[in-house]
Parts: C-alpha cells; sequence; structure tokens
C-alpha cells in the first residue's frame, strides 16, 4: 500500500505463532523531512495501532522511529522485530547482524529467514525493576477490574523500565486473564498520573518457562496491544531476579484473535539485569493478507 506522502508502506505480522497471528504493523523507508503529523496520519491510514519509520540512509546502523496514530514511542518492540524483518527482506540475505538507533540508543540486532518467516533477535540492553506504591496499585487494579483474590500469590506486581517505566501485573489464572474488561479512561488517567506506558498482565505456568499475557496501554493511544515484545523483556528480567528463570516465551494477542509469541532472555551484566527479545515475522504487502 501507499502512504499519504507517496511512499510505500509494507505490512508486517510481527511475533507470529506458528506461522499465523502477530501484531499487524506498518513499516516505511522513511523520507525524514516527514511531518510528525504526517507519520501519525500514514499509521491512521495503513490501520495498523504502530509503525516504524526506517532512515536506510543513515548507514549501518539505520535510525528507526515509532509512532501510533496518538504520538511517538521511545521504542516499540514488536516494531523493531518488523523493521529489521522488512531491511533483511530488502537486502534478500538469509542473515545479517546489524545494529539500530532508537531513543537516543544503539543495539544490536540479528534477523534470519526461515522457512516460516524471519526469525528477529535485539538486545533489550538494561531494565530497571522496582516496587510499587500500594495506592499506585490499587487505583490500576480498580481501573483493570482485578480483585485482590485474583492476584497470584507467589509473584508480585512490579513496575519494569526498558526506558520506559510499565506495570507488570501477575494474575492466578488464565481464565481470570482473559476475563479482564479493563475501564480504559480510568486507567489512561492512572498510567498517566503515575507515569507508566501501560498494564502488563501476565499468568505464568507452573514452570515458569512460559506465560500468557495481555498488555493494555490506553494512556498511549492503544486500548489492547495484540502483542508487546518490549514488556515480554521486561518480565524475563523480573522472572530473572526474583526466581532466577533465564528465558520464557510469552503467548499474546488470544483476545483479539491473533495468536502471537515472544521469545525473551535475561542475563546479569555489570550495568544491571539485561534482556534480548526475539520474535517470528511475517511480511505481506498490504492489511488484507496478500503475500508480499
Amino acid at each position: 500500500m501507499t502512504g499519504t506522502d507517496g511512499n510505500e508502506v509494507t505490512i508486517v505480522d510481527a511475533c507470529t505463532r506458528r506461522g499465523e497471528g502477530g501484531s499487524p504493523t506498518a513499516v516505511l523507508i522513511d523520507d525524514t523531512a516527514l511531518s510528525d503529523s504526517t507519520r501519525r496520519a500514514i499509521v491512521r491510514r495503513a490501520g495498523t495501532s504502530h509503525a516504524a519509520f526506517v532512515d536506510a540512509d543513515a548507514g549501518a546502523t539505520p535510525t528507526v522511529r515509532f509512532f501510533t496514530a496518538h504520538g511517538e514511542l521511545t521504542n516499540c518492540g514488536h516494531g523493531t522485530i518488523a523493521a529489521q524483518a522488512v531491511l533483511l527482506h530488502s537486502r534478500r540475505i538469509r542473515e545479517h547482524r546489524s545494529r539500530q538507533r532508537t531513543g537516543g540508543r544503539i543495539f544490536d540486532t540479528i534477523a534470519t529467514q526461515r522457512d516460516n518467516g524471519v526469525e528477529v533477535w535485539f538486545d533489550q540492553g538494561p531494565v530497571e525493576l522496582q516496587g510499587c506504591t500500594a495506592l499506585g496499585l490499587d487505583s490500576i487494579l480498580a481501573a483493570l477490574g482485578i480483585r485482590s483474590n485474583d492476584m497470584a500469590t507467589d509473584d508480585a506486581p512490579c513496575v519494569a523500565s526498558p526506558g520506559t517505566p510499565r506495570l507488570l501485573v501477575p494474575v492466578k489464572t488464565l481464565p481470570t486473564l482473559l476475563s479482564i474488561r479493563p475501564d480504559l479512561h480510568r486507567l489512561a488517567a492512572a498510567c498517566r498520573r503515575l507515569g507508566y506506558l501501560g498494564c502488563f498482565t501476565y499468568t505464568l505456568s507452573a514452570t515458569r518457562n512460559t506465560a500468557a499475557a495481555r498488555m493494555f496501554a490506553p494512556a498511549i493511544g492503544v486500548g489492547e496491544d495484540v502483542v508487546n515484545a518490549n514488556s515480554t523483556g521486561c518480565l524475563a528480567a523480573h522472572l530473572f531476579a526474583t526466581h532466577g528463570h533465564s528465558s520464557i516465551e510469552v503467548e499474546q494477542g488470544h483476545t483479539a484473535g491473533r495468536p502471537s509469541l515472544v521469545f525473551a532472555t535475561a542475563t546479569a551484566t555489570r550495568e544491571g539485569i539485561s534482556a534480548r527479545v526475539g520474535g517470528m515475522a511475517t511480511i505481506r504487502s498490504s492489511p488484507n493478507g496478500r503475500a508480499d
């Protein structure tokens, strides 16, 4: 499809699960002269929740900016996976190790062509972890409609930030997770007041190696994300700090009818706990699913 300025827009299903689902994400090789209002309009026209704008003229380290129809984001995990998949596809090679500049930092990426799509991993970097105040938590839980006896008893809410803070909220069971119907207006107000990007609500398997999750981010104009890759990296860092688990696979997108999967690993570094995030991507040329 073509953007409002005539630029070609590629739609990528980011973080697919067994070749299906994923979060539809618009990717453009950016004209840096575009205004931010034009970028927001391109997101609306593409019909996706997010778009990645790639400045490929930046040399070996492309600058990638992310927008919703609401405004610019500091970073975007599934947007990074989508952008790197498009860059690999444009180079027509099987694998590419590169770096990306986003939100004031430069980080490593690797994209590999697989039989069922493009596998992308990126270094999320250090994740800052801290507790949340009881008052702030109460307002968030009330907006989510989560009762105290819905909360997991062997885990605790945590504020996690790979650059932008979000609240991680553990619940006991998958039915509880899927039944959440938040008051989005109330949740947006609470997140803005507390400085949160949104709320990543999840339930862990018994082994803690897998989880299911939902991300609510009405404060940035996204009522519910199909998938949130950066929050998966945050969860990996949290579980590494609290339970010593170094990897996690998180299913998302079920309530949107787009089953998705994100991988993440966490390690201890001199800068703190750092995470790597990965996912599969399928490139298509339009939101209706026509193959590229």
